[in-house]
């Protein structure tokens, strides 16, 4: 029993060992650790102010790694979901790859906030000016430019068509002197005395050098791994489900009856059979 114990514990130290290099080599640019700093309302709002060139701009709640509904019922997380006092609506990602900056998915983001920030019932006109940022980590439109803003236009006359629904992405490949520039810079700083801005630098500094902020982020790593593991189950059990069902010509509920599914899993599995 204790052999099998301290097994345990050199298996939590292991972990915990590993966990602590994998945050001195975060980067704002790692879609975790960024929610994690930008979270904070001054980081989220200088954020913001930077890239939407708004001096005006108050950010009146923000949330990090935010779960939002699809039209499925499934949930999908955002990596920062801002709103400002003027009811604006920004989700901010970070990407590092391509596929997951497609235009397509920055359409889908725009849908989810539009169908997630009104109540049922309300008018059109009550829908959200909403912002779908990323921050590539490539220049995903490759025209060499530090920053796109894409809005839909009338093709007949070039006007636009003012829905005030806004995508813009951020290439962070280009670090120059302007204030873009540099906060591309401090994406990609490890140590944070290296950062341009101290109101970043210190966040950062918070979450990899403070023991109050360097364990906040190791629960954060830990319920990351719960999570991939029940992700993973729930795969592996929809697997199965569905080719007992079409093994056995079963409906769902017998599959899941057959295989002793508890509650929980059936709610999650029935959403995506």
């Amino acid at each position: 029993m204790s052999e099998r114990k301290s097994e345990q514990e050199l298996d939590f130290e292991r972990k915990h060992e590993e966990d602590l290099q994998r945050i001195r080599e975060f980067r704002l640019i790692d879609d975790d650790f960024m929610a994690a700093v930008f979270e904070d309302h001054d980081c989220a709002e200088f954020l913001l102010r930077i890239i939407l060139k708004r001096d005006d701009l108050v950010v009146r709640e923000v949330y990090g790694q935010y779960s939002i509904k699809n039209l499925q019922g499934r949930s999908v997380r955002l990596d920062i979901l801002a709103v400002d006092r003027n009811n604006r609506a920004y989700n901010i990602e970070v990407q590092r790859s391509d596929r997951g900056a497609s235009e397509k998915r920055a359409r889908y983001n725009s849908s989810l906030l539009d169908a997630n920030l009104t109540d049922s019932g309300e008018e059109y006109d009550a829908l959200n000016e909403t912002y779908v940022i990323f921050i590539t980590e490539n220049d995903i439109l490759r025209a060499g430019l530090p920053i796109y803003h894409i809005d839909r236009t009338v093709q007949e006359t070039g006007m636009i068509f003012n829905d005030q629904a806004h995508i813009i992405y951020v290439n962070s490949q280009i670090k120059d002197e302007t204030a873009l520039g540099k906060l591309m810079h401090d994406f990609f700083c490890t140590d944070s005395s290296k950062m341009y801005y101290p109101i970043l630098a210190n966040r950062v500094w918070y979450f990899k050098e403070n023991e109050k902020g360097v364990a906040t982020m190791c629960r954060a790593m830990e319920k990351m791994r719960d999570e991939t593991a029940a992700e993973q189950n729930i795969k592996t059990l929809l697997v199965s489900v569905k080719n007992l069902m079409k093994n056995m010509n079963l409906s769902p509920e017998q599959a899941m009856d057959a295989m002793g599914i508890s509650e929980d899993d059936r709610k999650m599995l029935l959403q995506r059979i």
